[in-house]
């Protein structure tokens, strides 16, 4: 019996308390910008779930219309732009 992997629900944040916009992309989504939005609270705090499959996963926020790293994120990955991804193993 082959037993699947399945997602698990995932959180990201981001401060950005003067940020009008703030999307989630990785490779878990193609790098789309507008799909996953996130949610600001009354402290500038910005949140979004996503349910990601066991594995590791590349990605940024793309802020404003600018591309920035997760400041918690501890490891990074070089990209093909020059610049850093920010990597999440989901176990």
């Amino acid at each position: 019996m082959v037993r699947m992997m399945s997602a698990r629900p995932t959180e990201f944040k981001f401060y950005a308390p003067q940020a009008k916009r703030v999307n989630l992309a990785g490779s878990f989504n193609a790098w789309n910008t507008k799909t996953l939005s996130a949610k600001k609270d009354s402290r500038g705090n910005w949140a979004v779930k996503v349910n990601l499959k066991p594995g590791r996963h590349e990605y940024k926020f793309f802020v404003d219309g600018s591309w920035l790293n997760d400041p918690r994120c501890t490891h990074c990955i070089t990209n093909s732009y020059g610049s850093q991804n920010c990597i999440i193993d989901v176990k």
